[in-house]
């Protein structure tokens, strides 16, 4: 996995630099958001390994599928990709032109997990909280999980703050243990 990221940072970067350059940050992550469906699904996955068809022909069969959203410049991109043997990389590009989009637009994803469902009042303050902490504004998404059994998990990117009664449960249990 991590060598998957590895060899796609520097396509996700070259893509968000073109597209901040030329304001197109958002359409640009809209358009590789598709890009990644699109090349999941096996028989496009199939025909895109496939040798029998050039570098040319995979991208410009990948830009036809996604015609609505592929730009000239994206249609470039795809064949700098195939050239590359790089169409696989897809998916790996479109998180990580994601992480440079909310960098650069100061957001952060946090996804929080709760055991019973917070009220309006109580994930706006837990958002306004967090934004204070991260200097970063908040994109919230929540989830319920009655196996927390009290408090909340919250995660972004590589931090993970643990505050529920499961997690110190587990915490006190391996301090009993050890």
């Amino acid at each position: 996995m991590a060598e998957l990221k590895t060899v796609a940072r520097p396509y996700a970067r070259a893509a968000f630099e073109v597209a901040r350059e030329q304001g197109h940050v958002t359409e640009w992550a809209d358009m590789l958001s598709i890009l990644a469906a699109v090349t999941v699904e096996s028989k496009l996955k199939v025909a895109l390994g496939n040798p029998a068809f050039s570098a040319e022909e995979k991208a410009n069969a990948l830009a036809d599928v996604c015609a609505e959203v592929t730009t000239e410049q994206g249609k470039a991109f795809l064949l700098a990709l195939a050239e590359k043997k790089r169409l696989t990389l897809i998916p790996a590009i479109s998180v990580l032109y994601q992480q440079f989009k909310l960098n650069f637009e100061k957001a952060v994803d946090v996804e929080f997990t709760s055991a019973f469902e917070l009220s309006a009042e109580q994930a706006q303050a837990l958002a306004a909280a967090l934004a204070k902490r991260l200097d970063r504004t908040i994109n919230l998404t929540n989830a319920t999980d009655a196996s927390l059994l009290g408090g909340v998990v919250i995660r972004t990117g590589d931090l993970i703050i643990d505050g529920s009664v499961r997690g110190k449960l587990a915490k006190l249990s391996e301090a009993i243990n050890s």
